[in-house]
């Protein structure tokens, strides 16, 4: 299954009220990601320097350009927004990153 990383910014001081958030990350935001194909799917952060590593297998990465139409998805961004580097839309500023090694 094809892997997609990418990495985002989150304002300084703001790492605990992320994984706050993501602790109580909504069902329903849950349920949509699954349905769209995406599992083992992990966020990690880089204390120093604020930065988020996004991780996720995609069983279709085309399917992954959907998500931005979907109601939750753009209500979970305003949600976010207030802690990260974001987009007009709200959406995170988000960089692919290229794989590079991969031990399986």
């Amino acid at each position: 299954m094809p892997r997609v990383a990418f990495k985002m910014q989150l304002f300084k001081g703001a790492g605990e009220e992320y994984k706050k958030r993501h602790d109580k990350i909504w069902p329903e935001l849950c349920d949509l990601l699954k349905k769209a194909g995406i599992s083992d799917y992990s966020i990690f952060l880089d204390d120093t320097t604020h930065s988020l590593f996004g991780v996720l297998k995609a069983e279709d990465p085309q399917a992954l350009d959907q998500l931005p139409a979907q109601e939750v998805m753009q209500r979970w961004w305003k949600y976010m927004a207030d802690i990260m580097e974001s987009n007009t839309d709200h959406s995170p500023v988000s960089i692919p990153l290229k794989e590079v090694f991969y031990l399986p």
